[in-house]
Formats: C-alpha cells, structure tokens, sequence
C-alpha cells in the first residue's frame, strides 16, 4: 500500500546480531566436530544381503551416513531399446523422507544417480550380460556428509553380492578444502563450510580412477595432497569391503553345511 502524502516509508532491516561471525568448526586441540583427526575417516559397517528379493544388495554406515542398494538382474533390456552386444547399466540414488533434518524432501536425485553410473561403468564387464540390464538402486536412509562416495562403494558391494563380473570392486572417498587444511571423509557441517572439495572412484587393485570430481576452491597443491589421501583412503576401503564379501561367503556356506 502507498504510503500517505508527508508520511515517511516503513523500512525493515536485518538485525545486528545477525552478522556474527560463525564459531570455529575445529576445537581447539585441532579435533574435528565429531573428534576425529583431519586425515581419519569414520568407522564403517558393511553387509550384503540386505533385501532378500533383489539379485544382491548391500548396507553401508559409515558414522550418520546410511545407505541401502539394490542390484536386479541381468534381466532382459526392454524391447524399445535398439539392441546391443554389451549389457547395460542403470542407476537411481534417492533419498528418503526423513534422510535430511528436513523433513519431507525426500525424492530422486538425478546428479548423484548420473555420478554413480560413471563411477561403475567402467569397472563392470558388460559385455558379460549381453542384451540385458542391470539395475541399481540405491537409498539415502540417513544424509550426514559424503552421501556420494557412500553410495557409489556400497553399489559397488552390492554389484558384487548379486555375482555382477567386475574387473574390480570400486571404493570411493571425498575430502574437503577447508582454509588451509584437508579433512578426510567429511561430515554435512563440514561440507556446508568448505571452500573446495575432491573425491575420488577408484578400483585399487588395478590402479585405475574412474571418476574424479573437484569443485569450489582448491590449489594444485591441495589436490594433489587430497588426491593422495583418497587414494590411501580406498584402498584401505577395499581391503573391508572384501572382508565383508568373504565374511559372507564364509556365513552362506556355513548355512549350506548345516541344512545338507
């Protein structure tokens, strides 16, 4: 409404108080939000078989981060599509209603599951499932930084557990630039604070990268370094990941010994 003639205009600003500059992310002995050292990554649990009715699937927590995959197939690829002599592969990553504090966005998150299908492809020998495709479908249940990486190394266990030739299991690990240092594996407040970030696919035992992402602010140096961690970080990852699918080979067999 238009204010009346010799009346002065209502106006609104932000309060003062609102300028204040955000506390120190790091404590003061140089810990991280969550007590971790700047190159530790959070404890992880892995197992496979998670969902009975898929072909193979996977759970992965590392710290507050929780994620479930699902693999089907090689089933037959839809008549419309032109054939092909390699299989194909297809990939969802969504999030559930309650994965972030707020509540009710849960949806597909189309970036992640175009991210994940570059991640995998490479590492899958597709021409082992000719005219078929397998599906993957993977699940944020809770969202708590490094949800990426998460997913794409849970998919990879699942693959595996659902006997998807592969030339090797994928590991994959972020780091975030913040100011001067590098944390490993972060978590959301560290994310929501970075001024750069890195993260690294990789199948270690062969020692090939299949995808690299860098975004924000960082300098050679500081990728180099992150790159370097990464690296460290997967193939450690890999080593527990193959535990778990021995662990439960070794749980499958058990269970066969005992019904024969």
């Amino acid at each position: 409404m238009a204010s009346k003639a010799g009346m002065t205009p209502a106006t609104y600003s932000p309060s003062p108080t609102t300028g204040k500059n955000k506390p120190p992310l790091f404590k003061e002995d140089s810990t991280r939000p969550d007590g971790r050292d700047f190159h530790q990554c959070r404890p992880a649990f892995l197992r496979t078989g998670a969902v009975n009715a898929a072909s193979g699937s996977a759970y992965a927590e590392f710290g507050n981060t929780k994620v479930i995959v699902s693999v089907f197939g090689p089933r037959e690829s839809k008549k419309a599509m032109m054939y092909s002599d390699t299989g194909r592969l297809n990939c969802n990553v969504s999030y559930t209603t309650f994965a972030t504090p707020v509540r009710g966005e849960g949806s597909d998150h189309k970036e992640y599951s175009s991210m994940l299908h570059k991640a995998l492809e490479g590492a899958i020998i597709l021409e082992s499932f000719p005219k078929t495709t397998v599906d993957v479908f993977a699940l944020v249940l809770q969202s708590s930084g490094s949800d990426l990486p998460v997913v794409i190394s849970c998919a990879s266990l699942a693959l595996a557990d659902a006997g998807i030739l592969m030339y090797d299991l994928v590991a994959s690990v972020s780091v975030s630039c913040l100011g001067k240092n590098l944390v490993i594996d972060p978590i959301s407040e560290e994310e929501n604070s970075q001024d750069g970030s890195l993260m690294i696919t990789c199948m270690p035992s062969r020692h090939e990268i299949t995808q690299l992402t860098v975004t924000g602010e960082c300098s050679t140096s500081k990728i180099k370094e992150g790159m370097q961690l990464c690296l460290d970080a997967c193939a450690k990852l890999a080593n527990v990941m193959r535990s778990c699918l021995k662990e439960s080979s070794s749980d499958a067999h058990g269970l066969d010994n005992e019904s024969s």
